[in-house]
């Protein structure tokens, strides 16, 4: 072969290789929406605990955080209505269901925002979503559905898809020896 004919044969096969191995526009474009839609989904969680904790006047009143002295589920449960009202009305307040409830925002928010423990957050997000939205059945605006069952559906997504990895530290969680032998942890 002649040493223009090595060349021709380089050109026309090198880059056929590269791009069947290469993330489409249209692939990476979609890993970041769904890193960007885990990263919201992180942050209502987050912020969630954060005004519950201090109380910062947007859900929690002003001066009712729960360092505070304030339940961060008395009010909503409280109010409970439907086939499970007696149930949430019982939980309302207790410290069970506080520290529940608290370390579940905090656990879950944080694993979202860093793309760590997305089974393990997606399962707990998605069963704290169903809770949330079995408080008050049926929902005010639908026979049955609402944004709570809408967000527990994302946050299987989120994970089925990998979205921690993009924007993430997932690809490195992934890569622990413990959460490689343990693969709900991933």
């Amino acid at each position: 072969m002649t040493a223009m004919a090595e060349r021709h044969s380089a050109r026309t096969t090198a880059p056929a290789v590269s791009r069947a191995s290469a993330e489409t526009v249209a692939q990476t474009a979609t890993r970041y929406v769904w890193a960007g839609v885990r990263l919201a989904l992180g942050w209502t969680f987050l912020w969630a605990f954060v005004d519950k904790l201090f109380g910062l006047g947007f859900a929690t009143p002003d001066g009712k955080g729960w360092i505070e002295g304030g339940s961060p589920t008395k009010g909503f449960l409280s109010g409970a209505e439907g086939p499970f009202a007696g149930f949430y009305q019982d939980l309302a307040g207790t410290a069970f269901a506080n520290w529940a409830f608290m370390l579940g925002l905090l656990g879950i928010g944080l694993a979202l925002i860093l793309g760590v423990g997305m089974r393990v957050a997606a399962a707990a997000g998605a069963v704290l979503y169903v809770m949330m939205w079995s408080v008050a059945l049926p929902p005010a605006n639908n026979p049955f559905m609402d944004e709570h069952l809408i967000f527990a559906g994302v946050l299987v997504g989120l994970a089925l898809v990998g979205a921690g990895r993009t924007l993430g530290l997932g690809r490195y969680w992934e890569k622990l020896p413990l959460v490689e032998r343990l693969a709900w942890l991933k």
